[in-house]
């Protein structure tokens, strides 16, 4: 049997957070508690004998990479890292909508609506974003009301 890398060894704190959040139950979200319930299982310094990567693998019916990998990051990067996702630092798809043109936005929806017209529809906004210039790109109606949705 091979030594494990990152040995995991929970502080009294962080047990108990650990357990406070698998006693949410549904209100946490379903892979944070399961990191959650693993690492608690992996813990080295708790009341019981810690598990193997495979067991706790098998219990929770993930890869085995996935128990090593969260134990990796507990070790390298802490409790909060190992819990929550890795934020992107490139997206897959990037916004269409920058800051200045969501207040070139804004600034349309608060001028008068179009003839004909009393008032702005999202759909009218997209159109208008395309004529105006500040998009070069057509943009859905439901980007524009996401980006209204932020300014109330």
């Amino acid at each position: 049997m091979s030594k494990k890398r990152y040995r995991i060894s929970l502080t009294e704190g962080e047990r108990a957070e650990l357990d406070g959040l698998i006693k949410r139950g549904k209100q946490v979200a379903a892979r944070k508690r399961l990191h959650a319930q693993a690492l608690l299982k992996a813990d080295e310094g708790g009341l019981g004998p810690s598990w193997t990567d495979a067991r706790i693998a098998e219990a929770y019916d993930v890869c085995t990479t996935t128990v090593k990998s969260l134990r990796q990051r507990f070790v390298e990067e802490g409790l909060e890292s190992a819990l929550n996702r890795k934020k992107q630092q490139n997206p897959s798809r990037p916004r269409k909508l920058d800051g200045a043109a969501e207040a070139r936005l804004i600034a349309t929806v608060q001028g008068p609506p179009p003839e004909g017209r009393s008032r702005w529809t999202l759909r009218l906004l997209s159109d208008r974003i395309v004529e105006l210039g500040i998009s070069d790109e057509p943009v859905s109606h439901s980007a524009i009301g996401r980006a209204l949705k932020k300014t109330h």
